[in-house]
């Protein structure tokens, strides 16, 4: 081997060396941005939680509203859809899944509607949440818009039984029709119950032959998911959750109460607001120039059929009174805030979470809301009771 040959070889082991101290020395450093370097995901983490973990029960049960409509006459099995978190979740210790976090599931089992008025059922499944900042927890969850058994039949029968008796009723009328009132007085009756017979068998019949309903799951309704699995959750902190508002230098605005109710057709569409308004800035306010606003944006201007004192009243500097407000919204699910805006420049001078002030009302409010928004929902699957159990 010449001299030239064994210089070449040997620049070639050198640079080889070369190359590989440097990668070493590359991998003892840490990235750029990572953890260990910058800390900026432990101070989000801190910002967000309290240091704490619950756990989130198997069989605990999750209120949601879907985000697109779900119909057993359309939909699919397999079918994938988001749904919605409407209120918090709490453990001991505080919040573990946040009012907004979205769901991912998909269409289990679509049972058509059949005779004898058995109703048609979804089943629905979910894999996962995404919280809203931006975590994503793996879950197993269920629902189902069958009734239980026992209710299902207690259903129909009564359904059924109305079906007859009202065929009965009808036959009895038409007895007395085409045979006269004196026929009736002087069979002492009979001609009325053989009328009322007949007309219990047709009743009986429409009974047989009538289908149950189909099922249809809308934006606004909600349901109840029961989950499946255990899973180890971090506590947010209260002030993590607030909403953000826009505040103005003399202007106090306080929401006491928050009611959900139904409008005079009785759909339960109705917010009505119980408001403490101090007014010790240089701005005029007028029921005119007030909104509520919800987080898609959609405005909603004060209703007719609530209190409509506050509409038709200026709220001048040194003013301070109580009154309530409703409005009109088409999901009483979503978060919203009330606006008020700068008559002459049309911006808005504050804005107050109605979120914020819902999350200190008494339990028993929260309920009695609960109960009105579940009553927009289809009653084959408006309560928790009516639920069956399906373990993967």
């Amino acid at each position: 081997m010449g001299y030239n040959q064994i210089m070449k070889r040997l620049v070639g082991a050198l640079l080889i060396l070369s190359v590989l101290s440097l990668d070493m020395a590359f991998a003892q450093e840490p990235l750029r941005g990572s953890v260990s370097e910058t800390g900026s995901y432990q101070e989000d983490y801190n910002k967000l939680f309290t240091g704490r973990v619950e756990t989130l029960e198997r069989k605990d049960v999750i209120n949601m509203t879907v985000s697109q409509v779900l119909d057993s006459t359309i939909s699919m099995e397999g079918d994938e859809f988001f749904a919605e978190v409407t209120s918090d979740v709490y453990g001991d210790k505080g919040v573990i899944i946040p009012k907004g976090t979205k769901a991912h599931g998909r269409i289990e089992l679509i049972t058509a509607n059949k005779r004898l008025g058995r109703m048609a059922t979804l089943d629905l499944s979910f894999d996962y949440l995404i919280t809203p900042d931006g975590r994503e927890i793996p879950i197993e969850g269920k629902m189902t818009t069958k009734l239980n058994p026992v209710k299902e039949t207690a259903k129909i029968v009564a359904q059924d039984v109305g079906y007859t008796v009202g065929g009965g009723a009808v036959g009895g009328l038409m007895a007395i029709q085409f045979l006269g009132i004196e026929a009736a007085i002087a069979s002492h009756g009979y001609t009325v119950a053989g009328g009322a017979a007949i007309g219990g068998v047709i009743g009986l019949g429409a009974s047989l032959i009538r289908k149950g309903g189909d099922v249809l799951i809308a934006p606004g309704d909600q349901i109840k998911v029961k989950i499946n699995t255990s899973v180890d959750l971090p506590v947010y902190k209260e002030e993590a959750l607030r909403k953000e508002e826009i505040l103005y230098k003399g202007l106090t605005i306080n929401i006491n109460n928050v009611k959900h109710e139904k409008d005079p057709f009785g759909e339960a569409n109705t917010m009505t607001l119980s408001l403490l308004i101090s007014n010790l800035s240089d701005k005029t306010l007028s029921g005119f120039d007030m909104i509520l606003e919800n987080d898609y944006g959609v405005k909603f201007s004060p209703s007719i059929f609530g209190d409509t004192k506050l509409m038709f009243r200026q709220v001048k500097p040194g003013d301070r009174l109580i009154a309530n407000v409703s409005f009109t919204v088409d999901n009483l699910n979503r978060d919203f805030w009330l606006v008020f805006f700068d008559r002459k420049t049309g911006e808005p001078i504050t804005k107050i979470s109605v979120d914020n002030a819902y999350k200190k009302l008494s339990k028993r409010t929260k309920k009695r809301n609960e109960r009105v928004r579940n009553s927009k929902a289809r009653k084959n699957y408006k309560k928790e009771e009516d639920f069956i159990d399906i373990d993967l």
